[in-house]
């Protein structure tokens, strides 16, 4: 399961992604709320923490953004303000649940996995590009009408492609994606080894997946 952390106290945030690691979750973590919408826009998650005071945009802004754009990610609102008022406007806003500070960490995993139960109101799109189908509820990926057995590395490069295509996703992009520690594909040849199995299991797919020097990978119909 993936979560993302937007925190802007450094202290708290690295308590909170320790912790979710522990707890078997693959955590992407940010200290700006403008960052953490464009987490949103890009990836897939199925919680995300929010603190209500971040640079760049409120916790609240981000609320309101993914529910404005149908992002399908439970959201957790982690913060200071307890009154009924900021209760009210945070739930009213499209928050899932609203945790205040200082809270029990066994009670945030409590409610993280509370969140994970519940049924998502909004259908995720099938992503499409030339023949290729991918669906994201169901992680299943077709070429021209026939399934295409993909590992999760895979199935996670390959979504996010998608997802951008036909902009350029860079390599830093890909690695945070598809990998619970970035440094280790960046470090290696280890992009260009699952980019070169994709290619090798697209062929019906009338789709090419672009090595952009200097700049990354980008998918596109052809």
């Amino acid at each position: 399961m993936r979560v993302l952390v937007a925190e802007d106290d450094e202290g708290l945030r690295e308590v909170l992604v320790l912790g979710l690691t522990d707890a078997g979750y693959h955590v992407d973590a940010v200290e700006r709320g403008d960052d953490a919408i464009d987490q949103l826009r890009w990836y897939e998650y199925d919680v995300a923490v929010i603190d209500w005071r971040m640079p760049g945009a409120e916790g609240i802004d981000v609320v309101a953004w993914a529910r404005k754009h149908d992002r399908p990610t439970a959201l957790l609102m982690l913060t200071a303000r307890d009154t009924p008022a900021d209760r009210i406007r945070g739930l009213d806003t499209g928050a899932d649940d609203y945790l205040v500070k200082p809270f029990n960490f066994g009670e945030l995993l409590a409610r993280v996995r509370a969140l994970q139960r519940r049924p998502r109101g909004v259908d995720q799109p099938v992503l499409h590009v030339g023949r290729l189908a991918l669906d994201p509820v169901t992680h299943q990926v077709t070429a021209n009408g026939r399934e295409v057995l993909l590992t999760a590395t895979e199935y996670k490069i390959l979504e996010l492609l998608m997802r951008r295509s036909p902009a350029v996703v860079d390599r830093k992009a890909i690695a945070e994606h598809a990998w619970a520690d970035e440094t280790d594909p960046l470090g290696s040849n280890a992009i260009d080894v699952q980019m070169s199995r994709l290619r090798s299991k697209l062929p019906d797919a009338a789709v090419r997946i672009v090595t952009v020097r200097g700049a990354g990978y980008r998918v596109e119909a052809g």
